[in-house]
């Protein structure tokens, strides 16, 4: 096994914090290797943002390329930089929003442009002849997600004016769904029809398709007619599904576990308040354990005096509020030893403790969970 923190890779002796993530790259690769079937021949380009979805970015980038992904998707410069930086050679596209000082180190890194507007194509074309060089880029089309990207109703001249820049090769055209994970696909389909016109600029002057793309995890779940030439799979590629309600089409199972250890033991007399704030306390003596996470590591202080973690195959509650470093676990009556592994996120013998079940304490989504997980978390990864 190895790990990486984000940038480096180093081996599991060197791991010193008990809490720590293990990242299944068997689990992750079978993750992929379903999506790519189920969504054949469309090309896939699995999605990397935000440190991976948590699991690790450029591990993750690695094990993409050996699976032979067709691209990589990722959400800001940076992200795309520090993959160049660590020999990934297959393309990679920024998905997010650029200024115009920011293109000579797209092009200077080979990383693929998102041009969202006129002004960023014109941008991009005169950048490229000042570097003499030609500019990879996807135009971006907004259907009805109201973020970055020309409006489907504006979207003919955008693409006019693309095809009249020389220094730019128009490798690509994409847009984003709003609703796709959702039950009622009536936006998901009015945004799929509102794509097919735009793009059908293309074959209605005589000219190649660039690669059309649109679906995300939701819609390759559920609405197949948006796969087109390249499908993005995110949060499903790590094994989560986007939503309670999203048809499982796919199998995928999660590739994270969230791991760490009892660091301390202690008897609780009843009516002493626990925590920050004393905002919870026991009518009666209780056992409790102390672990080494909290907010600081993406434990989310909501989740105070809601959520549960395993313990020797047992679930147990948080108590009182969690703190930035550290959390207290009601045992009740039953023992526990300092180095007893604790399971926040993943299965036991018995039982198991999911994203989604974190989310539900936070009161959030499990997207916010995975990308809140701190890259101060070691990742150990499992061959």
């Amino acid at each position: 096994m190895n790990s990486s923190v984000n940038h480096p890779i180093i081996s599991v002796d060197e791991i010193i914090r008990p809490t720590h993530l293990e990242i299944n790259l068997k689990t992750l690769a079978e993750n992929f290797k379903k999506i790519k079937e189920h969504v054949s021949p469309a090309k896939v380009m699995p999605i990397l943002k935000a440190n991976a979805y948590g699991h690790g970015l450029v591990r993750t980038a690695q094990l993409m390329e050996e699976l032979k992904a067709d691209y990589l998707g990722v959400a800001v410069l940076e992200e795309g930089i520090l993959l160049r930086e660590v020999g990934i050679k297959m393309p990679v596209l920024v998905l997010g929003g650029i200024l115009g000082n920011q293109v000579p180190l797209f092009l200077k890194h080979n990383l693929t442009i998102t041009a969202h507007s006129i002004e960023k194509l014109k941008q991009i074309d005169e950048t490229a002849a000042q570097m003499k060089t030609k500019a990879k880029v996807h135009l971006k089309i907004d259907t009805g997600l109201e973020r970055i990207g020309v409006h489907y109703y504006n979207a003919e001249n955008f693409l006019d004016v693309s095809l009249k820049c020389k220094n730019i090769e128009v490798e690509g055209v994409f847009s984003h769904f709003a609703n796709s994970e959702s039950e009622d696909l009536t936006h998901a389909k009015l945004q799929i029809e509102r794509f097919l016109e735009v793009i059908s600029f293309f074959e209605k002057r005589s000219l190649k398709n660039p690669l059309r793309h649109f679906s995300n995890s939701g819609a390759i779940l559920q609405l197949p007619e948006a796969n087109l030439d390249m499908v993005r799979p995110g949060i499903m590629l790590y094994g989560v599904y986007p939503s309670a309600g999203v048809k499982k089409t796919v199998e995928v199972k999660p590739a994270l576990t969230w791991k760490s250890s009892v660091v301390y033991f202690k008897v609780i007399k009843a009516g002493h308040p626990v925590g920050y704030g004393s905002t919870w306390q026991s009518d009666h003596d209780i056992r409790s354990v102390t672990v080494p996470v909290g907010y600081g590591d993406g434990y989310m202080r909501s989740m105070s005096s809601k959520a549960e973690v395993l313990l020797n195959g047992r679930c147990y509650p948080v108590i009182g509020a969690i703190s930035m470093d550290q959390i207290v676990v009601n045992i009740e009556n039953d023992s526990a030893y300092n180095g007893d592994e604790v399971i926040l996120i993943g299965n036991g013998k018995k039982n198991s403790i999911t994203v989604e079940k974190l989310a539900e304490w936070a009161g959030t989504i499990p997207y916010e969970i995975l990308t809140s997980i701190n890259t101060r978390v070691p990742r150990v990864y499992v061959e």
